[in-house]
């Protein structure tokens, strides 16, 4: 008896789980078409669809996608690179979605978030995303070092002034996203992620 009153709420949640996709191309002349029937092959009951670069750090219907999604859905894309720009930008989106507890199937890849398989590849992804952005610091450390021993490195004036630039940092801390810092001191974000660093060191 208590199965069978278990039942239907079983039903409920599992129809209240949604299948949702994602599908994006770089220009406005290519086609989404071969994206959006292999993501209705796996029923996707609402797609949001793009049409912007991949290098472009707009991307307003990727973020109406991310604010969509909640508890139980699926977000299925057909290629890690349709969804993200970077390693990082896709473990971050990873990392948002585990939060809301929403699994993340990339179809061409068979990665499903679902399976202990799936999460240790994006841990794995974690790791190698961590590795590339101290590679690049490192990289760029040793170009402004071999500037200034020739005498050509001049630094940069900063856009914040030191006070500005602490609470930036302490906001950032207490986990304001880096897109609402952006327009809240008007700047880029690689300036962002440059005072971040620079409060490190």
């Amino acid at each position: 008896m208590l199965s069978q009153g278990l039942r239907p709420l079983k039903d409920i949640m599992e129809f209240l789980m949604a299948n949702v996709g994602y599908a994006r191309v770089s220009s406005r002349e290519q086609s989404l078409d071969v994206q959006l029937d292999k993501l209705l092959e796996f029923k996707c009951e609402k797609i949001f669809k793009e049409k912007l670069s991949g290098a472009d750090d707009r991307r307003p219907k990727l973020e109406e996608c991310l604010t969509y999604v909640r508890e139980g859905d699926t977000l299925f894309v057909t290629n890690l690179d349709r969804l993200a720009r970077s390693t990082l930008h896709l473990c971050k989106i990873s990392a948002e979605l585990e939060a809301k507890k929403v699994k993340l199937h990339v179809i061409n890849q068979n990665i499903d978030t679902g399976t202990s398989c799936g999460r240790l590849l994006f841990n794995m992804l974690g790791v190698i995303a961590e590795f590339e952005k101290e590679i690049s610091a490192e990289r760029q450390a040793a170009g402004i070092k071999r500037a200034r021993a020739l005498g050509k490195y001049k630094g940069g004036s900063y856009a914040l002034d030191r006070k500005k630039r602490q609470e930036l940092c302490a906001r950032r801390e207490s986990g304001v996203l880096i897109r609402v810092l952006m327009k809240d001191y008007g700047i880029s974000k690689a300036c962002v992620y440059r005072y971040l660093k620079l409060s490190k060191t």
